[in-house]
């Protein structure tokens, strides 16, 4: 699961009511710039279409996040089974002074921001050297971003604050940043990213990013399979719940009629590709009907749909993901062998 953005949020925003490409000024030091558009609901279609017909049955796990997949993500990440967010949050107090005066810069931009709850230990490093001037979150929930933007211009009365509504996952990534900035995609969303997908993003990211720019990546790490299994199936009920609200997502923007209570959550690991896997397994055979593609799709009993993919890495796979798209590794960090951080630079020109 991520952070993305919440990796992890387009579809759906139903606080997404501005038209794309506006900016909007929220106060003295705060701006928002709406990216997304009429044309990414067709994209979303497209999308789902695509994916609820191939063997096996999918979902893009970006379709988690509506208001309700949020919250439910958010009460995720306080649960006792959930390490991943303690961990990273752990190592960011650790090591964001040292980050901080590694890279000397004074522009962060962040992948995925979310509420920037754990942004703020990297905020408060630059801010006590003095060289933070601007941050600039991307997320795909506009409510989220001008809560964010509004409460951190308080938070740091030297801090300029652009915000954007995109979407990373569909190719949305622009000029991030000067070759004075630090671009942070944190929360291991890469993971949820199948392996060539996730080296294509990395690339997208390189490529974005000004000649001489840094960039900090977050990655969960191959651990025991008790405490991996344990973090997707908590006793709670919770990511059962937010498992199934990507069909409850589904529903709305397709005009489907699929009943989300019904079905069955499953999370395993796959020990060849060293991940975790999310589905909802169909508890009857039945036909869903999704409207507004004129399709039906039969689902046998105990059929899977796949929701989620959680890639666990090591420190030499992620050191040739970089380097296999221009970005060499200044640094590494460790959580107790939970959670780690690469420090990686673009060459400058």
């Amino acid at each position: 699961m991520t952070t993305v953005t919440h990796p992890r949020h387009s579809i759906l925003s139903s606080d997404l009511i501005h038209p794309s490409d506006q900016e909007i000024v929220l106060g003295d030091r705060a701006t928002l710039e709406v990216r997304l558009g009429r044309a990414d609901h067709a994209r979303d279609l497209r999308e789902i279409a695509t994916a609820l017909t191939e063997t096996p049955r999918r979902l893009p796990s970006r379709f988690f996040y509506d208001d309700l997949g949020s919250q439910l993500f958010d009460e995720i990440t306080r649960l006792p089974e959930y390490y991943p967010t303690r961990a990273e949050a752990a190592l960011l107090n650790r090591v964001a002074d040292r980050i901080a005066a590694e890279t000397g810069v004074g522009e962060l931009v962040e992948i995925g921001a979310g509420t920037a709850t754990k942004t703020r230990r990297l905020l408060d490093a630059f801010a006590a050297r003095g060289t933070l001037r601007r941050y600039i979150p991307l997320d795909v929930s506009e409510a989220e971003l001008r809560r964010t933007a509004l409460a951190l211009t308080d938070e740091y009365p030297q801090l300029a604050v652009h915000a954007v509504v995109d979407d990373f996952s569909a190719g949305h990534l622009h000029g991030l940043g000067s070759s004075d900035a630090l671009v942070l995609f944190l929360g291991s969303t890469l993971g949820n990213f199948e392996p060539t997908a996730a080296t294509e993003l990395l690339g997208r990211i390189a490529a974005a990013m000004s000649p001489g720019g840094y960039f900090l990546l977050g990655v969960d790490l191959v651990k025991p399979v008790d405490l991996l299994e344990a973090a997707y199936n908590d006793s709670a009920g919770v990511t059962a719940e937010f498992n199934r609200n990507i069909l409850r997502v589904v529903n709305r923007v397709t005009h489907g009629d699929f009943e989300p209570s019904s079905f069955v959550h499953r999370a395993i690991w796959e020990p060849e590709e060293e991940r975790i896997e999310m589905r909802l397994a169909s508890p009857d055979s039945q036909v869903v009907r999704l409207d507004e593609l004129a399709l039906e799709i039969r689902l046998e009993r105990g059929e899977e749909i796949l929701t989620e993919i959680s890639s666990k890495y090591r420190r030499p796979g992620v050191e040739s993901m970089l380097e296999a798209v221009g970005l060499t590794l200044c640094d590494w960090f460790e959580e107790l062998d939970t959670f780690a951080l690469a420090l990686a630079r673009r060459a400058p020109e």
